[in-house]
């Protein structure tokens, strides 16, 4: 509601400026430091000053005494050296705040451009861990307030299914285990095969370390694997296959869900890059070197933005010394990742003239079914509803800050075939690494050497088996809410207990991994991400507990419906409003009734954890407006039920906020 006025506001002086002045003006507004100056401010005077030739106080003066009113505002006022302060009706924004309140999402239209979010991309090799979840649970949650705005969201989850990781599982079993595909197979059938699977990379990982010589035996596999041939390419698939499930019932438990899983299998057997290498050499995005440590390789300029220092990968300097290049397909005629990548990112964009073949894969429980990509048509889905996959004018990856530098390249290599538009509308939504405190490394039973376990952190390493497994994680995490559920609702049903445990576990859990900005490294801790105090999971939820508990005591005491006392006008509003005590419960209802802008900002940053602290503001607020009023015993009855709607209010509007963070609120804490 509070991104509507301030919208209006916008309008109505950007409109008034363009005739009073013949001026055109993008009108930029903030919130003011407190209540007394208003709840919308704009410097825009100080920018027509320069153009006008007028001091900033004469202009706001001007504009003041004639612009008229604007719905929803009570007055405006000239602040200082000349801004426009907006003081807003407050009654009847509380009134349009509840009308709108948990309803204000953006209808979709079904012609409306495509946004693809691609997260998660997990080797299928081993269990996810918490690293995974970090960016599973940051992309899920962006794909989700996408969506809230009005955005037509594609989620795309990349199976690298013919990487090295994957390889290395494919030598443990046919080097170390000396096991055929039918016990691979069988294996693959149990519920942990990315346990085992996990246990057996660490074991591959010090068998190479051992001899040197055993690389030859990965790149062997590695070979026949991207050619598609013998046992080496069928046992990836199996186990590649068998991962991937294992992955998405993970990500089932934290509510996550995807639309397509492109595989890099097909990018190779369908020949993206062929068409991609085409098309960049007609647009001479690349070229070939003919002198030089790069001759023989296909190179692409790189701008000194993209260039990415002297550690990039591939990247090197062009036979005069005259700018930086970027390796794309090596004198041995093999396209280097990010090469591959480019032409993955064609696709996304409509760019590339291939597409995958598609087949359903995988019904989440949320009902939604998630499409694998294919390599033959003999595999696509037959029945002519396979969804269209691709075609976005924008596209956001998730992916680690440490893969920056390709990311980079990717945006260069759109702009340098000619597609600017689509360069920009790449975003790499980079965050940092997730590590354990020394008090959560011990209590998952690793052994931490006496230096470690002073220090903030423990870092951890899926090559070495070291790190918290995902659903290991949540298990613990499950155990702990179970135990205090239990504790506190012995008179529950075991399956509200169950339920109410897993919902303030997953809450708690995914709460932890996005109250940090994308570039903090989070050091995770039980204790902490648990606790029902401070900036937590638990404590949002608990506000929302507490308000429907408030609720439920006053239709147990007087039998009348949530909606009964819903009929208030402005005028009642504004009267308890402007009541000794009325600022601090209209601060309130100002930050209840500001998601939509806490949606914007969130947006326009690319920052989830935004939404997270507003959360945490909102439900801190009314911990106090609770604590400040005794709501149930106000004889008054006109404040009783004014009171109560705010209680509304502010639970309608956490519950949403929180959803768009993937947060359920359970029924008792």
């Amino acid at each position: 509601m509070y991104l509507e006025i301030v919208n209006r506001i916008r309008t109505a002086i950007a409109s008034h400026i363009r005739l009073a002045y013949g001026v055109e003006v993008k009108v930029l507004t903030e919130r003011p430091p407190r209540l007394e100056m208003g709840e919308v401010a704009s410097p825009v005077c100080f920018e027509l000053a320069k153009r006008l030739k007028k001091a900033p106080r004469v202009i706001a003066q001007e504009i003041v005494g004639s612009i008229g009113m604007i719905d929803g505002v009570a007055r405006l006022e000239v602040a200082g050296g000349g801004y426009l302060n907006a003081f807003l009706d407050r009654g009847l924004f509380f009134v349009a705040a509840l009308l709108a309140a948990g309803r204000e999402e953006r209808a979709i239209g079904a012609d409306s451009a495509k946004t693809i979010v691609e997260h998660t991309a997990i080797n299928p090799n081993k269990a996810a861990h918490i690293g995974h979840l970090r960016n599973a649970v940051l992309g899920d949650s962006f794909s989700r307030i996408l969506r809230y705005a009005g955005e037509r969201v594609e989620v795309q989850n990349y199976i690298d299914n013919t990487g090295v990781q994957v390889a290395d599982v494919v030598l443990g079993f046919l080097h170390l285990e000396k096991k055929s595909i039918e016990e691979v197979r069988r294996l693959s059938e149990a519920e942990k095969f990315d346990y085992y699977c996990w246990d057996l990379y660490a074991r591959v990982t010090v068998f190479l370390e051992e001899d040197k010589k055993r690389l030859d035996l990965r790149a062997d596999v590695l070979k026949k694997m991207e050619e598609g041939h013998g046992i080496e390419a069928e046992m990836a698939e199996l186990i590649s296959v068998a991962i991937v499930r294992c992955h998405l019932r993970t990500m089932d438990r934290l509510g996550i869900d995807y639309d397509l899983l492109p595989r890099e299998s097909e990018i190779l057997h369908l020949k993206f890059w062929d068409a991609a290498f085409a098309m960049l050499k007609e647009r001479e995005a690349i070229r070939l070197a003919t002198s030089g440590k790069n001759a023989g390789c296909w190179v692409m300029p790189l701008t000194e933005a993209a260039s990415g220092g002297e550690a990039a990968a591939d990247a090197s300097e062009d036979r005069d010394g005259e700018q930086d290049v970027k390796i794309i397909v090596r004198s041995t005629g093999t396209v280097t990742y990010v090469g591959k990548d480019i032409a993955f990112h064609l696709w996304k964009f409509g760019l590339l003239e291939r597409d995958f073949y598609y087949r359903p894969f995988y019904k989440h429980p949320s009902g939604r079914e998630a499409w694998i990509t294919s390599g033959t048509s003999g595999d696509a889905h037959s029945s002519g509803n396979t969804p269209e996959f691709g075609h976005a004018s924008s596209v956001y990856n998730v992916i680690d800050v440490r893969q920056a530098y390709p990311q980079q390249v990717v945006a260069a290599g759109l702009r340098a075939g000619g597609f600017d538009s689509q360069a920009d509308h790449l975003k790499h939504l980079a965050y940092d690494r997730v590590v354990l405190t020394p008090r959560c490394a011990a209590e998952l039973g690793y052994e931490i050497p006496a230096e470690d376990a002073k220090k903030q952190y423990v870092e951890i390493s899926g090559r070495k088996g070291q790190g918290v497994k995902a659903d290991d994680l949540i298990d613990k995490l499950m155990e702990a809410t179970r135990r205090e559920v239990d504790s506190r609702h012995p008179e529950s049903s075991a399956v509200e207990r169950e339920e109410n445990a897993r919902r303030i576990a997953v809450g708690a859990l995914r709460y932890f991994l996005l109250k940090f900005t994308r570039g903090t490294i989070i050091a995770f801790d039980f204790e902490d991400a648990l606790s029902f105090e401070g900036e937590t999971g638990p404590y949002c939820l608990y506000a929302i507990v507490r308000a429907r508990s408030i609720w439920r005591k006053e239709f147990e005491r007087s039998g009348e419906a949530e909606s009964a006392g819903a009929e208030i006008s402005a005028e009642t509003a504004n009267r308890f409003l402007s009541s000794p005590d009325g600022d601090s419960i209209w601060d309130l209802i100002l930050t209840a009734g500001s998601l939509g802008s806490q949606i914007e900002t969130a947006i326009a940053v690319q920052e989830p954890a935004f939404l997270a602290k507003y959360a945490f503001q909102l439900a801190q607020a009314f911990n106090l407006f609770y604590h400040k009023h005794r709501i149930l015993s106000e004889e008054d009855a006109a404040k009783k039920a004014f009171l109560l709607l705010v209680t509304s209010l502010v639970e309608r509007q956490l519950v949403a906020a929180l959803q768009l963070l993937g947060i359920e609120a359970p029924k008792e804490m």
